[in-house]
């Protein structure tokens, strides 16, 4: 077990199991968080989750358990310590949104409940500005051990990290979880890349629970935000093909993260700084490439997600050039 999970998984622990006959509830939080409870505990419970390669929950009717249910058979302390950690996770939220960087807040959760125990004069507008201005994880990485005078090896962090993401759908991503736009397709895109999606047919990002991997095909990156409610946390079903247009070349292509591209027989969306994801079967993972590195050869829109104004006037412009070309 990494330290990364060992440190956050005692934080728990020592409220929870504080005696032998309460090593039960252990396994009934790891499958609240298979059951999607990840609100419960905030990150340190999907940190549990992470431990899902190495013990395995017993079947359980995940009907019986809600987060309140689970909240209401804990002492007065433990109910106590849940929700000081509880108030420690949206402090961090708050301060993640205000700088900027709220598709990072899971992150920033996870790395301070697992390693801020002895961290004295903690706050959370200055902790938050570090995800803002660091250019990539390393990076983060460093400035966080100089700032707090702690040693996080990063790549443990990062195989922790991963593993947690998989478990959920990260609900920060989204701008707008009321419409299905371009900005957020891409952000779907890069959580899928981070989260360490595997490619399998037929699917659209759903949790396999036998490897409890999420996986999806080439067009099932796309089809599984379209089907993906925020709301309920749950796919649903109403795309269950991609229907997209070519629209031009990529030298007419708009940057603007969120479009599709198209090489012929599979499907890319393209994040931003020249750079594309996508689902690949002879990879067999979601990856990440530049565009320029590829067989690209046309940008598209697909049906049921919305464009800027940028999108709507170079489609606009395309059409008036054949139109005069004819």
């Amino acid at each position: 077990m990494s330290a990364t999970v060992a440190a956050a998984i005692k934080k728990i622990a020592v409220y929870i199991l504080g005696d032998e006959n309460k090593r039960g509830k252990l396994f009934v939080l790891i499958a609240s968080i298979v059951a999607g409870f990840l609100g419960l505990m905030c990150l340190p419970v999907a940190v549990l989750s992470s431990m899902g390669n190495e013990i395995e929950p017993p079947d359980i009717d995940r009907s019986l358990f809600t987060e309140s249910a689970l909240f209401e058979s804990l002492d007065s302390e433990q109910q106590a310590e849940i929700t000081n950690i509880q108030n420690q996770c949206q402090v961090i939220e708050d301060a993640m949104t205000n700088a900027g960087v709220r598709s990072q807040t899971i992150k920033a959760q996870l790395i301070y409940m697992s390693y801020f125990d002895e961290v004295q004069n903690f706050y959370a507008e200055s902790y938050a500005n570090l995800f803002a201005v660091a250019p990539n994880d390393n990076d983060l990485i460093v400035a966080i051990n100089y700032t707090y005078d702690l040693q996080i090896n990063s790549d443990e962090f990062k195989r922790t990290y991963t593993w947690v993401m998989n478990s959920t759908i990260n609900e920060y991503m989204f701008t707008d979880s009321t419409t299905k736009n371009c900005a957020d397709l891409a952000a779907w895109a890069e959580n899928a890349y981070i989260s360490g999606w595997g490619y399998k047919s037929g699917a659209v990002g759903e949790r396999d629970e036998s490897d409890r991997i999420r996986y999806a095909d080439n067009a099932g990156l796309m089809l599984g935000y379209l089907n993906y409610s925020p709301t309920d946390k749950a796919f649903g079903s109403d795309y269950n093909t991609l229907v997209y247009t070519e629209q031009g070349g990529l030298d007419t292509m708009p940057d603007v993260p969120g479009i599709g591209l198209f090489d012929g027989s599979q499907h890319g969306i393209y994040v931003g700084n020249g750079e594309v994801i996508y689902s690949s079967e002879a990879v067999g993972y979601v990856t990440k490439e530049m565009v320029s590195n590829g067989g690209w050869t046309s940008w598209c829109t697909y049906d049921g997600v919305t464009y800027p104004q940028e999108v709507t006037d170079a489609i606009e412009s395309l059409n008036e050039d054949s139109s005069s070309e004819n």
